[in-house]
């Protein structure tokens, strides 16, 4: 009885072990778990401004709109792309935009929604 008791208690401290080191190494990001890393895109003929920049808000609602109607009223025929903070300091905004020829121009609205400058 006595060994029977013992191989219970050693199972129960085994599993309580073995579940604790899960927990730990999922909270601490250990373990044998692969860890895939996304790069920001390179420029390509679609996008010649890459990815999403980190220090740059998307902009959404009735921003977005603004942002967006300025854009295409500066480029006629243009196709945005995008609008987002601008963290370069030209504007608050900006819309990356393609013309109608295809080449890209970035589009730098105030805060009052009037473009300042074309790049």
């Amino acid at each position: 009885m006595d060994k029977q008791r013992f191989a219970m208690v050693g199972a129960v401290v085994l599993g309580l072990a073995a579940g604790s080191y899960g927990v730990a190494s999922a909270a601490s990001g250990s373990g044998s778990t692969t860890t895939t890393t996304t790069t920001p895109s390179a420029p390509s003929a679609q996008q010649p401004w890459g990815g999403q920049r980190s220090d740059e808000t998307p902009l959404t609602g009735d921003t977005a709109a603004k942002v967006t109607a300025a854009a295409e009223a500066e480029v006629s025929g243009g196709t945005v792309i995008r609008v987002e903070t601008d963290a370069d300091g030209n504007a608050l905004y900006e819309a990356h935009m393609t013309k109608a020829d295809g080449t890209p121009v970035t589009v730098y609205v105030d805060k009052d929604f009037n473009v300042v400058s074309t790049a």
